[in-house]
């Protein structure tokens, strides 16, 4: 993800200020909505979703501070820390949080259902498809490495925020169909979700290892750094896609078939 979102040259002190209170605030709502929800400290699962979302924006601001931030500004390699922070590891962690299915308990009855409608409907399902989600997520990241486009938003901080932007939301589009606990109408099976991770673990490693050896990327910046870059991405990458497998295995319930009933003994028929 080029720079980040306190890369606004003439921002002053503010640039890391506000998108940091940004995170600050959807925390905020978060907890807001999970009291109203009647979540509780002494459920565990309510306690997981809680620790998990602020997880995810502890991330973020993480992410969005010195020495990260500050870094991602003239170094490749904080530039690629920055960017799995932003589109790999906190959308899991915001995802596994089930903010979705915090705002239905917490709406009122009518205007959740019309939200659950709204998810159910058809124009939704090109969007919540996993191939979607891919093409937003790996393809994003060819596009980005292997156009002039990296270089071109490095010099223009409306560009950062709107790459960041997508990355984020992208990042927490791709976790939500592969493996998150809110609800997902048009999901499909968990064989057909894991070969889509599959193919995108697959895509992070190849755009890694040509970043790697120079080929087919533009990016300009120290070969040094272009390969840190490249490790950080590879390895990186490989670890929050594991966990977001594992998410997804842990959430797998297998239909179980019921066995066949067996025939019963027929009584011998009597003799006469």
């Amino acid at each position: 993800m080029p720079g980040s979102l306190t890369h606004l040259h003439d921002g002053g002190p503010w640039a890391g200020t506000v998108p940091v209170a940004g995170v600050a605030l959807l925390a905020a709502v978060y907890l807001l909505l999970a009291r109203r929800a009647g979540y509780s400290v002494r459920r565990p699962r309510d306690r997981w979703r809680v620790a998990a979302f602020l997880t995810g924006c502890a991330l973020l601001a993480l992410a969005l501070l010195p020495p990260i931030a500050s870094s991602a500004h003239h170094d490749f390699r904080g530039h690629m820390l920055q960017h799995l922070l932003i589109g790999m590891y906190a959308p899991l962690a915001l995802v596994l949080g089930a903010p979705i299915t915090t705002l239905l308990r917490a709406l009122p009855a009518r205007r959740a259902r019309r939200l659950t409608a709204v998810l159910r409907s058809r124009a939704l399902e090109p969007l919540t498809h996993p191939i979607t989600a891919l093409c937003l997520t790996a393809g994003g990241l060819a596009v980005l490495y292997m156009t002039p486009l990296y270089d071109a938003a490095t010099g223009r901080p409306i560009a950062h925020w709107l790459l960041d932007v997508h990355f984020l939301l992208s990042g927490c589009l791709f976790a939500w169909i592969i493996a998150g606990p809110d609800p997902a109408p048009h999901r499909p099976s968990v064989p057909y979700r894991l070969v889509v991770l599959g193919v995108a673990i697959a895509a992070h490693a190849v755009i890694a290892q040509l970043m790697y050896g120079g080929f087919l990327v533009d990016v300009h910046a120290p070969i040094a750094q272009v390969r840190g870059g490249a490790e950080i991405m590879y390895y990186g990458g490989d670890v929050a896609e594991l966990l977001l497998a594992a998410a997804l295995v842990a959430t797998w319930r297998p239909v179980r078939r019921a066995a066949p009933a067996r025939p019963r003994p027929q009584p011998a028929a009597g003799g006469s």
